[in-house]
């Protein structure tokens, strides 16, 4: 999926109520004035060994999401969702 650019950029923001579990309402859009949110999932080396001298195919680590959001604060600005 495209990540939209310029003045079509939008994020929505919500609370979650339990831990872990994505918020199913209740979201704000938020002004910002840049992001470099992402996910990667890196590769590991296979640690088996007895499969002959080629090493097994990587397998795949655990997916870690990061980043930071520029946020401009204004008291004025009315945001509504």
């Amino acid at each position: 999926m495209a990540r939209a650019q310029g003045a079509r950029a939008q994020m929505a923001l919500a609370f979650e109520m339990t831990y872990g579990t994505p918020p199913a309402g209740g979201f704000t859009k938020m002004p910002f004035a840049s992001t470099t949110l992402g996910a990667e999932q890196p590769l590991l080396n296979s640690e088996m060994l007895g499969y002959g001298r080629d090493p097994l195919a990587p397998i795949k680590d655990a997916v870690t999401a990061d980043g930071d959001v520029v946020v401009p604060l204004d008291a004025e600005a009315s945001v509504s969702g």
